[in-house]
């Protein structure tokens, strides 16, 4: 068997969509949108909250840190996987792949962090709407981002730096980016702390992350339950409203692309690659368009701005 050490200077080959790679040109057609869908949505988004000095409020900083968020995770994936489908360049560095890897786990984890935070920001704004201002201040807002990304980087940073231990046996990574379990099997060397790690962080970071938006929601129901007024209950709702809707867009393929990476041995490999790529891409496509229609102040920005061209 040939072995290549971690220690050298090897190169992995990613392979793309496994049975699909005779279709990899006309599949580069809808993942090239999404990436222009992502490139000017969220930029979109993050120049009218950068400008304007009346989205300088809690609920669009941790939007903007969103925005930022998606923007990191799509520019370390999507350039690699053009090239891969346009000019079938499939080889990868180690160490481009160990940080590639660690850019997009470690982006997915500051965006859950970050929906944390906004439903602590909804939480607020339902519950203690006088108070609003002086809870949520720009420091408290600076603060809970920066924990965001140290939670990333803590949790994250220890996956390629464990990698790095193993010897591989294999080069082939039959996916279209370096994802951790993906380039765990390809070692031929004991790969158990490194499975045991990644499940825990899933777990640490799905689970507890939930756990806390669920108790956030739950206090705010509470809040609404007790409105008299009809019309305060559904302002009330509505103010949560985009909130849930991005909850739902980023875990919801998450949680099933994970659950059908480990018990799916059923669904054909393709699929598992592609829902893969769809819980990265999805939320990033549909965050900018969820709040551009659900938040009067972006539409209001933006009409204005159209009308002024």
């Amino acid at each position: 068997m040939l072995v290549f050490n971690h220690s050298s200077f090897m190169t992995f080959t990613l392979m793309g969509i496994p049975g699909l790679e005779s279709q990899h040109l006309w599949l580069s057609l809808p993942f090239f949108s999404m990436f222009l869908a992502i490139l000017i949505g969220n930029s979109a988004v993050l120049f009218l909250v950068i400008t304007e000095p009346t989205l300088h409020t809690p609920m669009y900083l941790f939007l903007a840190l969103l925005m930022v968020t998606d923007l990191i995770s799509t520019l370390t994936l999507m350039p690699k996987v053009l090239c891969l489908f346009w000019f079938n360049d499939r080889d990868i560095a180690s160490s481009a792949c160990f940080t590639q890897m660690f850019f997009i786990h470690g982006a997915s984890v500051v965006r859950s962090a970050l929906l944390v935070a906004m439903a602590f920001d909804r939480f607020v704004a339902v519950c203690e709407p006088l108070h609003y201002n002086t809870i949520l201040s720009h420091s408290l807002v600076g603060r809970l981002g920066l924990l965001a990304v140290a939670k990333g980087v803590i949790l994250i940073l220890p996956m390629p730096l464990l990698l790095q231990r193993l010897t591989f046996c294999h080069r082939v990574i039959p996916h279209t980016y370096c994802d951790h379990m993906a380039v765990v099997k390809m070692a031929c060397s004991h790969t158990r702390p490194n499975r045991i790690y990644g499940l825990f962080v899933i777990l640490l970071v799905v689970g507890l992350d939930l756990l806390l938006i669920g108790f956030s929601y739950a206090l705010i129901l509470q809040a609404v339950v007790r409105l008299n007024s009809r019309d305060a209950t559904f302002k009330a709702l509505n103010t949560c409203s985009a909130h849930l809707f991005v909850i739902l867009v980023t875990y919801v393929p998450a949680l099933f692309s994970s659950v059908t990476h480990r018990i799916g041995q059923n669904i054909p490999p393709h699929a598992h690659i592609l829902l893969s790529n769809l819980y990265l891409l999805l939320p990033s496509v549909l965050n900018p368009i969820i709040y551009g229609m659900k938040m009067k102040e972006i539409r209001v920005k933006v009409t204005k701005c159209l009308c002024r061209g």
